[in-house]
């Protein structure tokens, strides 16, 4: 449970004395000090290029207290979107679907106790109590307990194998992590969120998740090549945060991982299993609208520089297979492989195409799957970016017979 808010202090007790003047001196200044990004030894364009905001970022954040402070009361109070969080969480285009309170509690311009307390205010003051006034509060102490087990794990949660000791291989590339860092993987909706983490250092929950999914459920990247990233870009990086939630992904945290709540998306499964559901989510073509904007010949223009796409590599006849345990990696892929021929035949045009876990790669050709696919763009007036780039879907196979994972190398142990 969150606890009150500490009063405020009326005063603040004075510096130490040091009998040392020039010690005294010292401290003064260095108290004083700020170092600029040129000091720390950015160049003159990367220091200029760090004070300009991408206009599509969902807001600017200043740093502060009283800043911090306003963004509560505008989304809380005038805005009123408390009483309908849970309804709207799912959002990924605009400032008002969150609180966007995060970088401002990162950094300690803001509490969470002072948050709950505002909560309980405005469920006083409106006179709504429902499941979303509880839901805030609840993400706090859900905050809170990923803090506890950071503190009470240690340095495991930083372990490969996670709290629970995992020993099973990764075999993601290298190169599908430099792809999936710079968005250039040909799945647009990942694309647009690490696009969007790139250019503001922010991204929604929900695409936060949608990413991670991607990068170990479909790419079979070391998780913690993802946890690094984020830590390299997020305003609102939290050690514990960061590296639970990821440890938390592939099912390292000893139940498998948690059910997040949101819409038409499994935490717990492929992103490439649920493209279906994906596509048909309004948020979510939206956002690729606006990260990647509407035109193929631009979306083309993004991918171009002689570098390939994941899933232009992945269609030069080659299957995959993803060697891990059995986590629910390995689930989602043999739930697909059971999957009926009747249930594909009927599958409609698809977004995006794009194959599963990639690196061990053996001389027989990916089969072609069945169904037509449009070319162009669909009916929503989005591009199919990988109608663009020719790219093809692969399966799954399951673990070969007699093979053994611990003959194998880690990616980035």
């Amino acid at each position: 449970r969150i606890r009150d808010p500490i009063p405020e202090p009326s005063r603040l007790p004075p510096l130490p004395v040091f009998e040392n003047l020039d010690l005294t001196s010292e401290i003064l200044v260095a108290l004083r000090f700020l170092p600029s990004l040129r000091d720390l030894g950015y160049s003159p364009e990367q220091t200029e290029a760090a004070f300009v905001d991408d206009p599509r970022g969902v807001m600017v954040w200043e740093g502060g207290e009283e800043a911090a402070w306003a963004r509560l009361q505008k989304w809380m109070f005038e805005d009123d979107h408390l009483k309908d969080y849970r309804d709207i969480q799912n959002g990924m285009v605009g400032e008002g679907y969150s609180s966007k309170l995060s970088p401002w509690i990162a950094r300690g311009c803001i509490s969470p106790r002072r948050i709950r307390k505002e909560a309980l205010r405005y469920e006083a003051e409106r006179m709504i109590k429902n499941f979303s006034t509880y839901w805030l509060p609840n993400m706090l102490e859900w905050r809170d307990f990923m803090i506890y087990i950071g503190r009470s794990q240690g340095d495991r949660i930083f372990k490969l194998g996670g709290i629970i000791g995992d020993r099973s291989p990764w075999h993601g590339t290298n190169e599908d992590l430099q792809a999936w860092k710079e968005g250039r993987t040909g799945e647009e909706l990942v694309d647009a969120g690490m696009k969007e983490l790139l250019l503001t250092g922010y991204m929604s929950m929900r695409a936060r998740h949608i990413v991670a999914t991607y990068l170990i459920y479909d790419l079979g990247v070391d998780w913690r090549h993802g946890a690094a990233h984020f830590e390299e870009h997020l305003l609102d990086y939290d050690p514990a945060l960061n590296w639970v939630m990821w440890m938390q992904a592939p099912g390292l945290l000893g139940r498998g991982g948690r059910h997040q709540g949101l819409l038409h998306f499994s935490v717990k499964k492929s992103v490439a299993s649920q493209r279906k559901q994906l596509s048909n989510h309004a948020p979510d073509r939206a956002y690729i609208q606006h990260w990647l904007y509407g035109d193929c010949k631009d979306a083309a223009a993004n991918n171009s520089g002689g570098q390939k796409t994941v899933q232009e590599r992945l269609a030069s006849g080659h299957r995959a297979v993803f060697l891990q345990g059995e986590s629910s990696a390995v689930r989602s892929g043999r739930h697909n492989l059971e999957e009926n021929s009747e249930t594909k035949a009927r599958r409609g045009p698809q977004t995006g195409r794009f194959s599963r876990h990639v690196p061990v790669q053996f001389g027989e050709p990916a089969g072609k799957g069945k169904g037509k696919h449009r070319r162009g763009e669909h009916a929503d007036g989005h591009c199919d970016l990988d109608v663009v780039q020719g790219s093809k879907k692969s399966r799954w196979r399951r673990k070969e017979e007699g093979s053994s994972y611990y003959g194998s190398t880690f990616f980035g142990a």
